[in-house]
């Protein structure tokens, strides 16, 4: 698999070196069709949708619906219904923690349960919510191997369980969660508890179903799969969606106002107040068509190798500490160096043409539960190449003789 021409950012010279970009977990580079597309909408297609009787209106409504038929497609949802346009992962989180909080199906006394290593978009609005209603956030610890701890979220799960949320793939280690069972154990503990799943690091790496998981709730941001920033989606079960209530008041997510009384709209629209991101939308779309057609199957195996090179090359290179296990892994690697600062070494990576991220990736109560105040990461796309990590392998080590 070798998509890098399809990928115009990824001619860029740092300095005379040639661009190897491995912060993928960050952010991901957007392809030609993609860049086209955004192009397209604003020269043929831009207008406000849904209410206007012209021509443009017609063309540009038509393809932000056939958008979302494209997400719930990508996702496997029952129904385009489910799918909610938001401005990210980060939004799509704050959104169902908010409307929890004000239909009452989180109160005092109720207990939220996340991973240890979650993103900070994944304890933070939970905390808030906590702070609302008088719920309480217990995180889940990990094995001494820096692996999901069943043993441990078992004993934890109680009568008091509410709602567990957790990572598909933490963005800090790199680990794949047991989600089914993590899923079948909060159902089996009480059947009613309500599962989200954090997907910004899952979903342009493997297949997902959302059915199949059996979840509530899964969200993720549109420019970590090739789609342009400020665009994401939450996909929820249209049964809940339907109980819960809108969350923000405007045009569109409403059916009749007056100064008595307002009724909704229907979903999805209900939770789509204002004129939304329309040309993100669209070009979301575009993005997850493209990775659809390569196929996340083909996608996931090419990265896996990717991951294990660049393992078994850390390893090799001696003296790091690589974070996690070595199977069960997501296509990113986060490491420590004793006695080498993490920046350091983003630094020197950097100045060789090797972008990687470093820092405490937005996890900061994991890194202290490390003793540590950041990690340097590498993580991969479909774009990425053996010969790229080839060349971070030998610059990381270069880059280590210098600051041992």
């Amino acid at each position: 698999m070798n998509h890098r021409a399809e990928f115009p950012i990824l001619e860029t010279k740092v300095g005379k070196r040639p661009l190897v970009y491995l912060d993928n977990a960050a952010t991901t580079h957007k392809p030609q069709c993609v860049l086209d597309a955004e192009r397209r909408y604003y020269e043929q297609q831009n207008s406000n949708i849904h209410r206007g009787a012209h021509y443009l209106s017609r063309l540009a409504t038509e393809a932000h619906e056939q958008a979302r038929e494209t997400a719930a497609d990508f996702l496997h949802a029952a129904s385009s219904r489910e799918i909610i346009f938001t401005a990210g992962c980060t939004a799509g989180i704050n959104l169902v923690a908010s409307v929890l909080g004000l239909s009452g199906l989180v109160k005092a006394g109720d207990e939220i349960l996340v991973t240890t290593d979650a993103h900070h978009s994944n304890i933070v609005p939970w905390q808030m919510l906590s702070e609302r209603t008088g719920a309480i956030l217990r995180p889940i610890p990990l094995t001494e191997a820096l692996t999901f701890d069943r043993e441990a979220y078992q004993r934890l799960l109680g009568p008091a369980t509410r709602l567990v949320a957790i990572p598909y793939v933490s963005n800090a280690l790199g680990i794949i969660n047991p989600v089914q069972e993590i899923i079948a154990d909060a159902r089996t503990n009480r059947p009613d508890t309500l599962v989200l799943i954090d997907g910004a690091q899952s979903t342009a790496h493997m297949p997902v179903d959302v059915q199949a998981l059996g979840c509530d709730f899964y969200a993720f941001s549109g420019h970590k799969v090739y789609g342009p920033t400020g665009t994401g989606v939450l996909w929820g079960r249209e049964e809940l969606l339907n109980q819960l209530p809108p969350w923000q008041g405007g045009g569109e997510m409403i059916s009749e106002v007056t100064f008595a009384k307002t009724t909704y709209n229907g979903l999805p629209f209900k939770y789509e107040a204002g004129t939304p991101n329309i040309a993100g939308n669209i070009v979301l779309a575009e993005a997850l068509r493209y990775v659809r057609k390569i196929g996340l199957s083909a996608i996931e195996t090419h990265e896996q190798e990717l991951t294990r090179r660049m393992y078994n090359g850390l390893e090799s290179i001696g003296g790091i500490r690589i974070l996690g296990p070595r199977e069960k892994r997501g296509a990113l690697i986060s490491i420590t160096v004793p006695h080498v600062h993490h920046y350091d070494l983003g630094t020197l990576l950097d100045q060789m043409g090797v972008a990687v991220r470093t820092g405490h990736h937005c996890c900061q109560p994991f890194m202290q539960s490390l003793g540590i105040t950041g990690t340097t990461r590498y993580s991969f796309a479909l774009y990425n190449t053996a010969e790229d990590v080839d060349r971070a392998l030998e610059c990381t080590a270069r880059a280590l003789e210098m600051l041992r």
